[in-house]
């Protein structure tokens, strides 16, 4: 990929990337447990996605749990710098694929070694909490990730699935590289965090970017994926990249052929008239 500003941000206001990356949850078993029936071609996809140009990867750490992380450490050089990996902590498994929020500093601190173990980093990059969890005090939570990146375990630090609220309380602790929330052309509950992302600077990486079932009931999507011979899971990503300077979609996949396919929609450049229309 060739980028202008635009196609860029700068993570923490000094990482800079290209803002299409590529998120890592599909690497692994069924239900998102376990690993994946061919390990080798996992490592394939992410050795392709580098070399298509994504210079941002996101993960966690309950993605397996560990295998996501582990093959990641495996196929790439995770201390290049013109790559950065985001993980998370504060989710627990089990065999009936639940997710479980578990916000415990002692047990966050303790996730983030294991991460980095498994990430072959030193530092993380960017290590975000997962969840507030309820049975937890949030400010106890981010007070934890404060103490790593003050210690030098991580460089930046990111929140998930917060409300506008939560962002400004996990700031007054430390500063908030990124957010990541669910947010897609058909999901946008959450466009009052994207705009607090856009006021303070942060860059939003919206999960679930490509809407999946939902994108049918977005009008005008499938005449506009015609008028620029793509699909509409293109043109969900083109969406992301124009509707906002600060997202940093993080489209998942297992398959070579679709991680082609989303790299490529960093290419489309939608009208405004487009843009509008599919907002």
């Amino acid at each position: 990929m060739v980028a202008n500003e635009s196609d860029t941000f700068d993570i923490g206001g000094e990482q800079t990337v290209h803002r299409l990356g590529f998120g890592a949850m599909r690497l692994t078993g069924q239900d998102i447990i376990g690993e994946p029936d061919d390990e080798e071609h996992a490592r394939a996809v992410l050795e392709r996605a580098v070399d298509l140009g994504v210079e941002f990867i996101d993960t966690a750490d309950s993605y397996g749990p560990g295998v996501s992380e582990r093959l990641i450490g495996e196929a790439l050089d995770t201390e290049r710098e013109d790559l950065v990996i985001a993980t998370k902590g504060g989710l627990l498994r089990n065999t009936d694929a639940d997710w479980l929020a578990h916000g415990d500093p002692d047990y966050l601190r303790n996730a983030q070694l294991c991460s980095r173990d498994r990430l072959r980093m030193d530092p993380i990059d960017l290590y975000q909490y997962h969840r507030p969890d309820p049975d937890t005090p949030f400010e106890d939570s981010i007070h934890a990730l404060a103490e790593m990146k003050d210690e030098g375990l991580v460089r930046h630090v990111g929140v998930s699935n917060v409300s506008v609220e939560q962002l400004d309380r996990a700031r007054d602790v430390v500063d908030i590289a990124t957010v990541q929330n669910q947010y897609n052309v058909a999901h946008r509950d959450d466009e009052d965090v994207l705009e607090a992302c856009e006021n303070y600077g942060i860059g939003f990486i919206p999960w679930f970017p490509l809407g999946a079932g939902d994108l049918g009931d977005v009008d005008g999507i499938e005449e506009i994926a015609g008028r620029h011979d793509a699909t509409p899971y293109q043109i969900a990503l083109a969406w992301l990249l124009g509707h906002s300077d600060v997202t940093l979609p993080i489209p998942g996949t297992s398959s070579l052929d679709h991680l082609e396919q989303n790299v490529a929609a960093g290419a489309i450049d939608l009208t405004d008239e487009e843009l509008a229309r599919l907002s």
